[in-house]
């Protein structure tokens, strides 16, 4: 039997069925052709729809709903180790699965009636007339105006400033480290008048064109403007360099209008942790409150140095203002990464915000990495050595650092690696120099009495760091370099020869000094300020130079901000007195921002449930 045609063939007829006269009014027995073929695209679109969505279907068994005590999050599975009863399945809340059970169906309880009571108001809209509603709708917004209006006019709570020691002095009483220390300001005073008049607004300056570069929303603050700019900016980067920034000029100066700004701008920034997990976006729409993460992290994934790097500054928001969502948005993202398995007790640069999975295997010291680790000891140090769990995740860090990272070169130099998918590149950075600085600084408190072990690490850290220096023609360090074979400390590719006038190093000197008053630190601190006037200083301000091992390097054009706030900083301090910005006094956030440790025995904020 043949498949009719669902075409018309050429000649092809229908019998007429009755050729009397019909004693009925007469029906088309038969769709005509065109019909038919609508009807079958119909058909067919609708197929290819619930065909296509199966595939988009949630696989609900691999995803485990736990309760971090601060808000539900949806994490996928981790699936249980060998021996384990139920190999591939893993209950976050533990082994108490009746437990697990009741949240399950508490969980779906309250769906239900979510559900019904929408559907209430639903049909109760629906029995209102088109202008009842659109009164309510009109209500409605004129309420959430007014809120706002009110919010942003509320005055922030009167908060004594803490005890500050150390916000002057320092004067060396060693003329010649005296002499260097004002060279170190004449250098600042021509970095920073040369940004004013050339590059104000902008991120940065272009001191051989004499322009700015990067625009900012330095100006949008100051101009009380920020709803109105509908601007992406970076979550991590505005934390560190603005509201640390604030935050910092707040308590140094006592001036409320840094204070208040500090908080206008990190309100704008609450919106980038609403995603599934409370990990933030990388990148966070001012106007619009729309987060995205940047599309080369690893699938899209957020990156660990940006979300672990906010602890600081959010604590000291909700210090200052009493209200608690800061701490809640930071709290909440270390109670999830406790809960994480970590391969080989390392953290993963990438985290998926949406699923709450690692990314790439990539672990890292310098970039992607370095702030996480640098905020978890400074969380316990500036909350007065009382947040044990901070320096526990710390330590606990630092051993799997030590452990799988930190390898000694042929020719005796300590280096530290970078793990990728099962191995380890024999690669440092010049971001990761920061590390010798902050082992040093957390050597006082560390386990079994391994103080003494730390500070000699911090120090073969700051040698390693000083050769990739001391081994180019400028003695300024390249971007990064590696150590294989006869390659020691040296940059070997000529993407990672530049030097962008980085602080890691600088910052390391500046740490051993105070802890070891070692003279060394600030020879090699003092040559590192020689090379930068040298051979970074031009009319317009300074430059990174493109070629570290060239004697005739070729500048970049570009004085970075963290220049001034981090680099020329610690060069500063480097050549002053210790009572300048004591360490048990002050914290410096990972853009060198001072915040003051949060003695509780030296304010009056008893009642600030924040400090509580």
């Amino acid at each position: 039997m043949t498949t009719p045609a669902l075409l018309p063939l050429s000649g092809r007829r229908i019998p007429p069925l009755n050729l009397g006269p019909p004693s009925f009014p007469h029906h088309r027995a038969t769709l005509r052709l065109s019909e038919k073929f609508i009807l079958l695209l119909i058909l067919s679109a609708f197929i290819t729809l619930c065909f296509g969505a199966f595939f988009f279907l949630p696989d609900s068994s691999k995803h485990k709903r736990f309760d971090l005590g601060l808000e539900d999050v949806l994490i996928p599975h981790v699936d249980a180790g060998k021996g384990a009863k139920n190999p591939g399945v893993f209950l976050i809340h533990g082994p108490d699965e009746h437990r697990h059970r009741e949240e399950e169906e508490r969980l779906r309880n309250k769906i239900r009636a979510d559900h019904e009571k929408a559907l209430e108001e639903a049909k109760e809209k629906l029995r209102k007339s088109r202008e009842e509603i659109r009164a309510e709708i009109q209500t409605e917004k004129n309420k959430v105006v007014q809120e706002m209006k009110i919010k942003e006019n509320k005055p922030l709570p009167p908060v004594p400033i803490p005890n500050l020691v150390g916000i002057s002095g320092g004067d060396p009483e060693d003329s010649d480290i005296r002499e260097k220390r004002e060279k170190i300001k004449e250098m600042m005073k021509h970095a920073w008048d040369n940004y004013r008049t050339y590059g104000w607004g902008h991120n940065e300056l272009r001191p051989i064109a004499r322009k700015g570069h990067s625009p900012n929303i330095f100006v949008f603050l100051w101009n009380y403007n920020l709803k109105k700019q509908n601007s992406e900016v970076s979550v991590f980067e505005v934390n560190i360099r603005f509201i640390g920034g604030l935050l910092a000029a707040y308590y140094l100066s006592g001036e409320e209008i840094f204070k208040i700004k500090a908080v206008q701008l990190a309100e704008k920034l609450l919106p980038a942790f609403n995603t599934p997990t409370g990990i933030p976006w990388a990148m966070v729409n001012l106007k619009s409150g729309v987060g995205r993460n940047w599309g080369w992290a690893s699938a899209g994934s957020s990156i660990l140095a940006e979300f672990g790097t906010l602890h600081m500054e959010f604590m000291h928001l909700s210090y200052l203002t009493g209200d608690l969502i800061y701490y809640k948005k930071v709290m909440h993202i270390r109670k999830l990464l406790q809960k994480m398995d970590r391969p080989n007790g390392l953290y993963p640069n990438y985290l998926n915000p949406r699923t709450g999975r690692w990314g790439q295997y990539h672990t890292s010291v310098g970039g992607l990495g370095d702030s996480f680790y640098e905020y978890l000891l400074k969380a316990w140090l500036m909350s007065d050595k009382t947040d044990h769990e901070a320096r526990k995740m710390y330590d606990d860090a630092i051993e799997a650092i030590e452990k799988h990272l930190i390898k000694k070169s042929r020719g005796g130099l300590v280096f530290i690696g970078e793990w990728k998918n099962g191995h380890l590149e024999k690669k440092m950075g010049h971001l990761a120099c920061f590390a010798g600085g902050m082992f040093a600084l957390g050597a006082d408190g560390s386990r079994t009495d391994k103080a003494g072990h730390y500070l000699e690490l911090g120090a073969e850290i700051a040698r390693t760091c000083h050769e990739s220096y001391d081994r180019t023609a400028l003695k300024l360090g390249p971007e990064s370099f590696k150590f294989d074979g006869a390659v020691e400390a040296v940059a070997v590719r000529q993407a990672e020869k530049y030097y962008i006038l980085r602080p890691e190093v600088i910052e390391t000197y500046w740490y051993l000094w105070r802890f070891t008053h070692d003279p060394r630190y600030r020879q090699w601190g003092w040559e590192a300020a020689l090379a930068i006037e040298k051979y970074c200083r031009v009319s317009g301000g300074f430059s990174g130079v493109k070629d570290v091992y060239s004697s005739t390097p070729t500048h970049d054009d570009v004085q970075q901000s963290f220049f001034l706030a981090e680099t020329l900083k610690y060069l500063y301090l480097l050549f002053s007195g210790d009572d300048l910005l004591p360490l048990d006094h002050w914290v410096f956030n990972t853009e060198a921002h001072p915040l003051p440790v949060l003695h509780l025995a030296n304010t009056t904020l008893s009642g600030n449930p924040a400090v509580r």
